[in-house]
Formats: structure tokens, C-alpha cells, sequence
């Protein structure tokens, strides 16, 4: 059996806290409320851990199905799948079921992700980089040709028709949150990352080094851009320029999925060398049982951090220090939790659920 790449978990521990801090700004509507240096420097995760909260399940994807493809049997490929479709039926359902106590779910859209990527599971490397392409490629054509406000109120961030037909699909493969169209990239990304042999030193300095140049140079040509076209532009204008040219992730253009791309590349390199080095470290044990329990504290962070925030009154109209100080808070809770539950339990209690719900049982065909 092989040894577990603990440095997986403590990447997923990292995207969790800064998905945390990114949701617990924008319910509070800290944003903006801050020294602007902060403001700034926090403003980096946004859609950055995300996307490589994504990346990681792409790497799960292609360890998972790695002896089956390696092997080429094609029986145990199609177990695989079909684990892997049953596992994004119930990411999919538990989304939708989440999404009316927070709107910005990203699971929902994780079962559409998953779903996709099970067939491919045994494609070459050179589709999924073609794929990517394309999928990139078809957002910049979907946002001129259609309307991307279309759904939207952008003083409240609800979405209007987001439950009928047309509303859901539109929401699921354009212009939602994390949009199928291009997120699965990252996804794909993630799977031709759990391809490589990531216990090679040499190796993950590459990724390090190639990950962290894709998204300086990505940050850069976007302010050298938008800095150049917004000079002398109306305020309309300087909008639309921000849109196409900027690495924020909505929409999601070309510039921040190579920022996001190459941040998550980066941190999972980073990450999965600390792991080596670290592995047996007591003050790591934390984090890896974070990473762990990451779809628990996901959800957790919304129902029981926010909801304690609520409950006491500090939920909105906070400055960013503020929201920072309550999502460490939650960050150490969650931490605790999480040591606590694995020194008693194998998986946490969503991730045990859905292992139950979707793993084939002794005896299955």
C-alpha cells in the first residue's frame, strides 16, 4: 500500500482557512474596510483558495484511479467511476440542500466537476491540457456572446432565478460562483498533478518554481493591462477593462485562471515538501486532520461560525481586522475539532457519511 502524501492534506487545511477568511469578509462586508495595505494583501485569496481547494480534488481524482489506469483494468476503471459518480450525486444534493444558508456553495458545483471527470479518468494527459484549453477558451466566447449579468443583483449578490431550469443551468455552467465553464480546468489541472510522481524532490521544485512564475507573470501582465487601457477611461469603461484584464474570479477570464492555476500548483508543491520534511511532526498533526475533515468544516464554517457571529450580533458591518480575528478564531476551533475527532474517528462526520453513501460494499459487483 502506498505511504499517504500527508503534504495533500496540509494544502486542503490551508485552502480551507483561506476560504474562510474570504466568505467571513464578504458576509461581513469588511471588504473594503481596512487599511488598504491589508486590504490588498487579503484580497490575493479570493478565488485563489478556491480554486486550489479544486486542484486538490483533481489530485484525489487521479490517486484514487491511478492503480486501475496504470494497469489498464478496465473493470476496476469502471468501479472507480462509478464510485466517483455516486460520490458527486451526493456533493450535488448536499449543495443544493446547503445553498439557501449560503449561496456561494461550491459543492453543488464539485458534483457537476466530479461527474464530468469520471470519464476521464483514463484520458491522456495531452486531452486534458487540450481540454483545459478549450474550456477557458469557451468562457471568454460565452461572455461576449451572452449576458453575465443575466440572474444577478450585484448590490445583494442573489440570484434571481437561480431555481428554475434555466436559471440553475445557467448559474451551474456560466455565470454562477465557480461556474463549470472554466472551473472544471482547475479540476483537470489537479489530474494531470496527481499523475506525477510528487515524492520526487526535483519534481515539486519544478511545480513550485513553474506554478509560482505562472501566477506572478499572470498578476503582472494584469496590472500592466489594466493600468494601461484604464488611463483616461470612463468609469464604465474601467469596469469592463477590470473584468476582462484583472485576475479576479468573477468572471473568471483567462489572466485568473492562470493566477489561480499557478497559486494552487505552487501551494501544493510547497506543501507536499513541508510534508516530507515534517510528516511525523506533532505540531503538524493539526493541519493534516483539518485537511481531513475539510467537506466538515466547510460547511461548518457557515452554520456554526457564521451562525455564532449572527447569533452575538457581529455578523455584518465589520472592518477586515475584525473579520480576520473571527475566522482565526473559527480556523483554531476547526483545528482543534478536528485532532480531537481523528485521534477517535477515521474520517470526520460529512466524509464518513458520504464513504457510506458511496463506496461499494464487500460482495458488490
Amino acid at each position: 500500500m502506498e505511504k499517504r502524501i500527508v503534504g495533500y492534506d496540509f494544502a486542503r487545511a490551508l485552502a480551507i482557512f483561506g476560504m474562510v477568511v474570504v466568505n467571513f469578509k464578504i458576509v461581513m462586508g469588511a471588504d473594503e474596510n481596512g487599511p488598504a495595505w491589508l486590504v490588498s494583501l487579503v484580497g490575493l485569496l479570493s478565488g485563489r483558495a478556491a480554486a486550489t481547494f479544486v486542484v486538490l480534488a483533481g489530485v484525489g481524482l487521479s490517486l484514487l484511479s491511478r492503480k486501475a489506469r496504470t494497469s489498464g483494468d478496465s473493470d476496476q476503471l469502471r468501479k472507480d467511476r462509478h464510485t466517483l459518480l455516486k460520490r458527486a450525486f451526493f456533493l450535488f444534493v448536499v449543495g443544493l440542500l446547503y445553498t439557501p444558508i449560503w449561496p456561494a456553495d461550491i459543492l453543488h458545483f464539485y458534483g457537476v466537476y466530479i461527474a464530468v471527470a469520471a470519464y476521464m479518468l483514463a484520458a491522456p494527459t495531452r486531452w486534458l491540457w487540450t481540454f483545459i484549453g478549450v474550456l477557458v477558451l469557451a468562457f471568454v466566447v460565452m461572455i461576449f456572446a451572452l449576458d453575465y449579468s443575466q440572474g444577478w443583483n450585484w448590490e445583494t449578490l442573489e440570484y434571481g432565478d437561480f431555481w428554475s431550469m434555466s436559471g440553475m443551468i445557467r448559474h451551474l455552467f456560466f455565470n454562477g460562483f465557480h461556474p463549470v465553464v472554466p472551473w472544471l480546468a482547475f479540476l483537470l489541472v489537479g489530474m494531470i498533478l496527481g499523475r506525477q510522481d510528487m515524492s520526487d524532490p526535483v519534481l515539486r521544485r519544478r511545480v513550485l518554481a513553474l506554478g509560482a512564475s505562472v501566477a506572478i507573470a499572470a498578476e503582472g501582465v494584469s496590472w500592466l493591462v489594466v493600468r494601461t487601457l484604464s488611463s483616461g477611461a470612463s468609469l464604465a469603461d474601467q469596469e469592463d477593462i477590470v473584468a476582462i484584464f484583472g485576475t479576479g474570479p468573477m468572471p473568471p477570464m483567462p489572466l485568473y485562471m492562470l493566477a489561480g492555476a499557478g497559486t494552487a500548483c505552487a501551494i501544493i508543491a510547497a506543501s507536499v515538501s513541508l510534508g516530507q520534511r515534517y510528516g511525523d511532526a506533532v505540531w503538524l498533526r493539526p493541519f493534516l486532520a483539518t485537511g481531513q475533515l475539510a467537506l466538515t468544516l466547510y460547511v461548518a464554517h457557515v452554520l456554526v461560525g457564521m451562525g455564532t457571529l449572527e447569533a452575538i450580533g457581529c455578523l455584518e458591518n465589520q472592518t477586515l481586522p475584525f473579520a480576520l480575528l473571527a475566522s482565526a478564531a473559527f480556523c483554531v476551533a476547526g483545528m482543534v475539532f478536528a485532532q480531537l475527532w481523528r485521534s477517535r474517528f477515521d474520517r470526520g462526520p460529512l466524509e464518513a457519511i458520504m464513504r457510506f453513501l458511496t463506496e461499494p460494499r464487500k460482495g458488490d459487483a
